[in-house]
């Protein structure tokens, strides 16, 4: 498409950000009284992790975040996002918090602020403390209610200088790759448990939305980050809208049915009940749950195309793009085949489709009418390497960050409330299962030295935030 006479402009309010997550870039895994979370734990497990790798230094972020927040000054950026280590507030799970801990992030907050930048809290990001799990973990009740503590020692905490609060990163991730494909951790392969971990999960929000309102001051917002799929079909088929139904319900309704409406979708139900009755939705849950939020996260890679298998065959592809697994991540859909989008691909396979985006947009303001989105998460790995004068030259990543915010622009002009956008991720750091091999910073670190280099996606995105519009492509460098 060719670039527009007129550049691309966001409102004045729009608020820039980038985002990270305490496991993949904190490391100090074992000091000030941290003990292990499931990640720590998965990481050290032969054969979880690309290489054996571990977050154990990440990029070292614990000790360098004074640099790293400069950083974020010097581009420009008017926001972080950026999670709490619940093992490290919280070593146990249970009981007082360690101060040190709860220190370390009332110095990041500071340091933030200083800088002018505004900090955005999430209260987990897939680091269960390990002692919780020996105990159950998401699939027991009794995790959600722990939840719900931590989120009220963290609030009360920082909530006099921090605002936009986030209880749960990607609920789906916890607990279909962690319980059910067992591709992250803790790596059980359960389908039923992972279905109990989905409502333990959307408990432990509405119990940790209504925690956090208890230790905070009104102003301060709370929302929960999505990673909601856009599901489209190989075609209109009656057996492949049943199979995008299917995905849809499992990608989608599980959660925001019974947070933003207070239900799961009786379609769900249905499809999942030779895996389970769903007797652990107790009286009075999907009220706990269903809590009045201030505005909804949106997380968006690539959408996913969906056909129903064929029955001749002896198992359905599963090209989902969430990691190789014997086991599904998607409970009850079996015959449910997963085809490979066409387009432009990622380091991580995804195919690059902006209108997805635009898409899961429109579809939030058509399902939660009135409530503010924020894009918590977008961006794009890939083989990023220095030049010979140290230089990363990044432009495919530009074009991917380009097309995406224009399709937030366009959705914006549509009528949708998009209060903001945080880039995946700030820095190069720990890729989970794929261990440090795949990049998605807008910031190339150097594992040897752990020397951060802005890459040229990283001044692009600065002159937007700057400006408040998309600098033209050729002014990329």
């Amino acid at each position: 498409m060719p670039e527009p006479v007129n550049p691309v402009t966001f409102p004045p309010a729009f608020l820039w950000g980038a985002a990270t997550s305490a496991y993949q870039i904190e490391g100090a895994v074992r000091e000030d009284g941290r003990t292990p979370s499931i990640w720590d734990t998965f990481s050290h497990t032969p054969g979880r992790t690309a290489g054996g790798e571990t977050g154990d230094i990440a990029v070292d972020h614990y000790h360098r975040y004074r640099d790293d927040v400069a950083l974020m000054a010097d581009l420009g950026l008017g926001a972080y996002r950026f999670s709490i280590s619940w093992s490290r507030v919280q070593p146990t799970g249970r009981g007082p918090a360690i101060q040190k801990g709860l220190d370390f992030y009332r110095r990041l907050v500071d340091e933030l602020l200083s800088k002018g930048i505004k900090p955005a809290v999430t209260l987990y990001h897939w680091d269960l403390p390990q002692e919780l799990e020996d105990a159950g973990g998401w699939p027991e009740r009794e995790t959600a209610l722990r939840f719900a503590e931590y989120a009220g020692i963290v609030g009360e905490a920082l909530g006099d200088r921090v605002e936009q609060w986030i209880t749960l990163n990607e609920p789906w991730c916890s607990a279909f790759l962690g319980y059910a494909s067992g591709v992250h951790a803790p790596g059980r392969t359960d389908p039923a448990a992972s279905l109990r971990a989905a409502h333990h999960l959307n408990l432990a929000h509405g119990l940790g939305t209504s925690a956090l309102r208890a230790a905070m001051p009104a102003r301060n917002q709370v929302a929960v980050s999505l990673n909601s799929s856009v599901v489209r079909t190989v075609s209109e088929s009656p057996e492949n809208r049943a199979a995008a139904r299917k995905i849809d319900d499992l990608a989608n309704g599980v959660f925001h049915g019974p947070m933003l409406h207070g239900a799961y979708p009786e379609t769900l139900l249905e499809a999942t009940s030779s895996l389970t009755d769903w007797g652990y939705v107790l009286d009075g849950d999907l009220t706990l749950i269903n809590q009045p939020l201030d505005a909804l996260g949106l997380n968006y890679y690539t959408p996913a195309l969906v056909g129903a298998a064929d029955p001749e065959s002896s198992a359905a592809s599963r090209a989902d793009g969430h990691g190789q697994s014997d086991h599904s991540p998607w409970p009850g859909a079996d015959d449910v085949e997963f085809h490979q989008t066409p387009g432009d691909r990622t380091e991580m396979g995804w195919t690059i489709d902006p209108t997805g985006l635009h898409e899961l947009i429109m579809r939030y303001t058509r399902e939660a009418p009135g409530l503010p989105l924020y894009i918590t998460e977008n961006g794009a790995a890939y083989d990023d390497k220095p030049d010979p004068d140290g230089r990363v030259h990044d432009p495919e990543r530009i074009a991917y960050l380009h097309g995406h915010l224009r399709a937030v622009r366009r959705a914006i002009a549509e009528g949708a409330d998009v209060r903001g956008y945080f880039l995946w991720s700030l820095m190069d750091n720990f890729e989970w299962a794929y261990g440090y091999e795949k990049r998605f910073g807008a910031v190339y670190v150097d594992y040897g030295t752990l020397t951060r280099t802005p890459k040229s996606s990283a001044l692009w995105y600065g002159q937007a935030a700057r400006t408040g519009a998309l600098p033209p492509l050729a002014t990329a460098e």
